[in-house]
C-alpha cells in the first residue's frame, strides 16, 4: 500500500516525484505508442477499474474507456487525438497505476469524489501509423462541428452522455516552441479555451484557467520559466473550444519539449504530476474560478526554436545561420529522427535547442556539394570535416 496525502500532494514535490517513481508504467518508452502496446494494459486494468469499448476506428480497431472512481465530479480525458502525440498517453498509464494500488483513506477518497473516464487512444489508426491525422486523413481536432469520422462520433456521443464537469484534452507538441518570446523551451503547455469569438474570459473560463494556475505553480518549482500557454483564438471546430462553448471547464495539455528529451520520458513526468495535481485540486475544493488571474503571467507559446542551428557558416560565399529540424520517421515501430536543413538565412530572434558555432567556416553537404534547404542526412561537411547531425 502506498500512502497518498492528496491534501499535500499538490503541493510536495517530493510526493509527486515519489509517486511516478513508484507507479511509472515500464512497458510504455518512447514516441511511439500503438493499440498494441497499450492492449496489455488495458486488460490488466480490467480488474481495478471499468473498461468500455465505445466506438470502432475507420480501420475497425477499438476505443476504450477507462472509468476511475465514483464520485460525483466527473472528469473526462482523452489522449492521442492526434497519433502522434504519445506521451500523454504514458503518463495516463501512469496515473492508472496510482489508482490501480491499495490505497489508504485519504486515496481512497478522491475515488470516492470524483469520477474519471478516460480515452487512452482516441485515435488507434493514427498512433500505428505516426500520423497526425485518422485513416481518412481527417484531423480530428478539426472535426467536432461535422463529425465526419467515427473518433468524432465515439468521443461527442461519450461527452453528451457522461455530462462531465471537467474535460482534460491531451495533446504533444512540436519542438518549436518557446515559452514567450524568450530562450526557454515550452516544456510544457496549457490552454483554456475561447468559447465565444471575443475570447470572452467567461465564468467556465476562469474555472479551467484556476485549475491550470495550480498545475503551473507545481511546475514552476521545477522548470522556472518553460511554462506556456497557446493562442486563444476561437475555432468551434476544435473540440476544446467546442465543449468550452457547452459550459464545460475544458483544459487542454501539451506534452512540449525538455533539454535532450526527445523520448518524452522527463516530459511525461510533468504530464503525470500537471494531471494528479489538477484532479487533487478538483477533488479537494469547489473550483469557482476565483483564482483564475495568475493565469495571464504564463507566456504566450511562440515559434522560436530550431532542433540545430549552426551559426556564422559560410554557404555559397555568404555568412549565414543554418535551421536544422529534425522530422519524425516510423521505420520498424521506432521513431528515427531525421535532421533536415529547414532554412539557411539569419536567425538572431531564434533559437537552437543545440547550437554550434562555425566561426566562419564552409558547411557543405556531406558529399561536398553546395548546402541548400532541404537537404536531409546525418552529417554536413564544416571545414572539410564531418560533423554529426545525428541526436
Amino acid at each position: 500500500m502506498f500512502t497518498f496525502v492528496y491534501q499535500f500532494v499538490c503541493m510536495e514535490v517530493q510526493a509527486l516525484k515519489d509517486l511516478f517513481k513508484n507507479y511509472k508504467e515500464p512497458s510504455l518508452f518512447g514516441r511511439y505508442i500503438s493499440l498494441d502496446q497499450i492492449a496489455p494494459l488495458i486488460k490488466k486494468h480490467r480488474s481495478n477499474f471499468i473498461i468500455e469499448t465505445i466506438g470502432t476506428s475507420v480501420m475497425g480497431e477499438s476505443i476504450h474507456t477507462i472509468t476511475v472512481g465514483s464520485g460525483p465530479k466527473k472528469i473526462f480525458m482523452w489522449s492521442q487525438m492526434h497519433g502522434n502525440e504519445s506521451t500523454t498517453t504514458k503518463a495516463i498509464f501512469d496515473l492508472c497505476n496510482v489508482f490501480a494500488d491499495d490505497l489508504d483513506e485519504t486515496g481512497q477518497s478522491i475515488l470516492k469524489n470524483c469520477t474519471i473516464v478516460i480515452i487512452p487512444m482516441l485515435n488507434p489508426d493514427g498512433a500505428k501509423a505516426y500520423t497526425r491525422s485518422n485513416a481518412n486523413q481527417v484531423d480530428l481536432n478539426r472535426d467536432a462541428q461535422d463529425r465526419s469520422q467515427p473518433e468524432s462520433r465515439a468521443l461527442r456521443s461519450y461527452f453528451d452522455s457522461f455530462k462531465p464537469d471537467f474535460c482534460f484534452n491531451l495533446h504533444g507538441q512540436r519542438t518549436i516552441f518557446g515559452a514567450g518570446n524568450s530562450s526557454n523551451v515550452a516544456t510544457v503547455s496549457f490552454l483554456a479555451p475561447a468559447q465565444d469569438e471575443a475570447c470572452t474570459i467567461t465564468e467556465t473560463r476562469k474555472k479551467a484557467m484556476e485549475i491550470i494556475v495550480k498545475m503551473n505553480e507545481n511546475l514552476q518549482s521545477q522548470i522556472p520559466n518553460q511554462v506556456g500557454v497557446y493562442d486563444d483564438a476561437f475555432n468551434l471546430n476544435c473540440v476544446g473550444d467546442a465543449f468550452q462553448s457547452f459550459n464545460v471547464p475544458t483544459v487542454l495539455f501539451e506534452a512540449g519539449h525538455y533539454h535532450n528529451d526527445y523520448n518524452r520520458e522527463v516530459v511525461r513526468e510533468y504530464i503525470f504530476q500537471s494531471l494528479l495535481v489538477a484532479i487533487c485540486h478538483i477533488a479537494s475544493y469547489s473550483i469557482t474560478g476565483k483564482e483564475f488571474k495568475s493565469y495571464s503571467k504564463i507566456p504566450q507559446n511562440q515559434k522560436c526554436f530550431y532542433d540545430i542551428i549552426i551559426r556564422n557558416a559560410k554557404v555559397k560565399s555568404e555568412y549565414c545561420d543554418i535551421a536544422i529540424q529534425y522530422q519524425e520517421k516510423l521505420l520498424n515501430r521506432t521513431i528515427k529522427f531525421v535532421p533536415i536543413v529547414d532554412k539557411i538565412s539569419n536567425f538572431t530572434d531564434f533559437f537552437g535547442h543545440k547550437e554550434v558555432n562555425a566561426n566562419g567556416g564552409v558547411v557543405l553537404t556531406a558529399n561536398e556539394k553546395e548546402l541548400f534547404e532541404g537537404y536531409e542526412n546525418d552529417f554536413v561537411l564544416l571545414n572539410n570535416e564531418l560533423f554529426s547531425l545525428k541526436l
